[in-house]
């Protein structure tokens, strides 16, 4: 054990080294000094402060979370070496910037940062301040792994929700200035920038003992009660109480986050079409964005009143446009049902590609409107009612999601989920238990080209038109990971997986230029410290986290062996 301990101080000093370097990135590209006068609390603590002092804090947890089991000096000493590891890379930075000019290479290298780095403060004295709260972060990232499990996760959640509420400020006053007699309560943890200091300690205080009460004490799996399915009066409350939510979701937040709640639904309809085809057959499609083109197009085509004299409205068309999509499904699934892995992505990939140069093509122009495409598509119609804006197109999708959700739900769970299940874990044995592969390899295609084709009629709908340019590999691709994001197989990891990966770049708009670069980070911490996803699969889970399971059940085993020859 001496020498495995032993053995970690260089990788300690790397992760240390790592942590400052990333530190020094984001100060660089001139995040810490755009974001210094955004304060998460009020006169406290800064965004830019947070920006170059987090990779230590991070660093440290991630590092220490890997490691053996270790006694508590030397998970202290870790924490602290990766701190000060840390700070000395950015004391570096400010001694070279100070020393030299720097701008002619890294423009945002001015004094202004070096103040900020230097917390205000005279060179020396600043810099011992920069050093001394790098290190205060990686023993705080210690100190997670020295309290009880049930406490430091309350705490964790307390700094998390405080980080996320300062920073959001401006967005939830907003949000909240139509909820009438709560808004004012809301607005008052709020200073002009941030939450005021005792609106900190409050909400801090809430989240955690929430958190630490929610819990409870931890439970052996021999104590946990076998779960049943509860039907309970309290189950169908929180349905109720959800579904009601939803429903009063439009005028509570107003049409721009409708409008982001649209988006975020149509990815979520086709996110549950491509998780029967990835998550449960095991199919890997990268052209799916081909189907979300052909359910717009034959909507266009058979309402738009320039390409058809007699048009139809919406909901005639959308039949004939739910089955264009399960015959195109078909017609993608027969000559690929050999291939596998790889070369099944390829073929799928090229097979989205022709779609959006056939419909891009002057030779199909007169019907599908080659690069100006199709305009005046017909929209939703009620009664005497048009769902014309983003608001009421909000519970089309609602209702769609609703359908969409119900039906892959019971699939999942029926006699065709589990062979999709089985195909996707070995299909070679699933064909030689006499599993019909090629008839539940189209049902899967078929049924994922329908979802996804839901998806793209109530997309023309709601802009009136369609474009061959909004059909693009990405759409793909963005379907792809908010699937991996929220959990590969998990129905309820595609609704997480959208809400992240298209909701988050919206609501983090404050951000300008680096909004992307905020998200691109948050999605590294995610699949480091979730890499099953958000909300996955329990299989998935298991799959994934299967060397840990061995390794705890080994420790176990070995306890149980020296407790057997210590009482012999």
């Amino acid at each position: 054990m001496q020498s495995q301990n032993t053995s970690l101080w260089k990788p300690a000093i790397q992760s240390g080294l790592i942590a400052g370097g990333v530190a020094v990135l984001l100060s660089l590209v001139g995040m810490v000094a755009t974001f210094n006068q955004r304060f998460i609390i009020s006169g406290v603590f800064s965004m830019g402060q947070v920006i170059f002092l987090a990779p230590m804090l991070l660093m440290s947890y991630f590092f220490l979370r890997k490691t053996m089991a270790l006694s508590s000096q030397k998970i202290v000493l870790y924490g602290l070496l990766i701190g000060v590891m840390g700070g000395l890379v950015l004391v570096l930075l400010v001694l070279l910037g100070t020393n030299f000019n720097l701008q002619a290479m890294f423009i945002n290298s001015s004094s202004k940062l070096y103040d900020i780095l230097t917390f205000n403060q005279p060179l020396a004295p600043g810099l011992m301040i920069l050093l001394a709260l790098s290190a205060v972060m990686g023993v705080l990232a210690s100190g997670s792994f020295l309290i009880p499990p049930r406490i430091s996760a309350a705490v964790i959640q307390g700094i998390t929700w405080v980080l996320l509420v300062g920073l959001l400020r401006d967005l939830i006053i907003t949000v909240t200035s139509r909820w009438g007699p709560l808004a004012g309560p809301v607005k008052s943890l709020f200073a002009v920038s941030g939450l005021k200091p005792l609106g900190a300690i409050f909400l801090f205080a809430l989240i955690s003992g929430l958190y630490y009460w929610r819990n409870g004490k931890p439970v052996s799996p021999a104590q946990k009660p076998t779960q049943t399915k509860d039907r309970s009066l309290l189950f169908w409350a929180k349905w109720a109480g959800l579904i009601i939510l939803l429903l009063l979701l439009p005028p509570i937040l107003g049409i721009f986050f409708s409008d982001i709640l649209d988006t975020v639904f149509m990815y979520i309809l086709m996110g549950i079409g491509l998780n029967i085809v990835v998550g449960f057959a095991g199919l890997l499609d990268l052209g799916y964005v081909a189907f979300f083109a052909i359910g717009a197009y034959t909507m266009g085509v058979l309402t738009s009143p320039e390409l058809n004299a007699d048009p139809m409205t919406y909901w005639q068309a959308l039949p004939f446009a739910m089955i264009a999509c399960v015959v195109a499904g078909l017609i993608l699934g027969l000559p690929v049902l050999k291939m596998r892995g790889d070369y099944l992505a390829i073929v799928t990939l090229g097979f989205g590609e022709i779609v959006r140069l056939l419909a891009l093509s002057d030779w199909l122009r007169p019907w599908f409107g080659g690069s100006q495409g199709i305009q005046l598509i017909a929209q939703p119609v009620i009664g005497n009612m048009v769902l014309n804006t983003q608001q009421e197109l909000y519970y089309l999708f609602l209702l769609g999601v609703g359908i969409v959700a119900f039906i892959a739900w019971r699939l999942r769970d029926s006699r065709m989920g589990r062979t999709w299940m089985a195909i996707r874990e070995d299909e070679d044995v699933a064909i030689a238990m006499g599993i019909n592969h090629v008839a539940y390899k189209l049902m899967a295609f078929a049924t994922g080209a329908l979802f996804s084709g839901i998806a793209g009629t109530i997309f023309a709908a709601k802009l009136q038109s369609v474009y061959p340019h909004s059909m693009n590999f990405l759409v793909s691709i963005n379907v792809l990971c908010l699937i991996i994001i929220g959990g590969m197989g998990s129905i309820p990891g595609v609704f997480v997986g959208s809400l992240v990966l298209m909701g988050s770049p919206e609501l983090l708009r404050e951000f300008a230029e680096y909004r992307y670069l905020v998200y691109g980070a948050l999605l590294v911490v995610m699949m480091l410290t979730r890499p099953e996803g958000l909300w996955p699969d329990a299989r998935r889970k298991l799959e994934l986290h299967e060397e840990e399971l061995e390794a705890e059940a080994h420790v176990l085993a070995e306890a149980e062996t020296s407790a057997m020859k210590s009482a012999k």
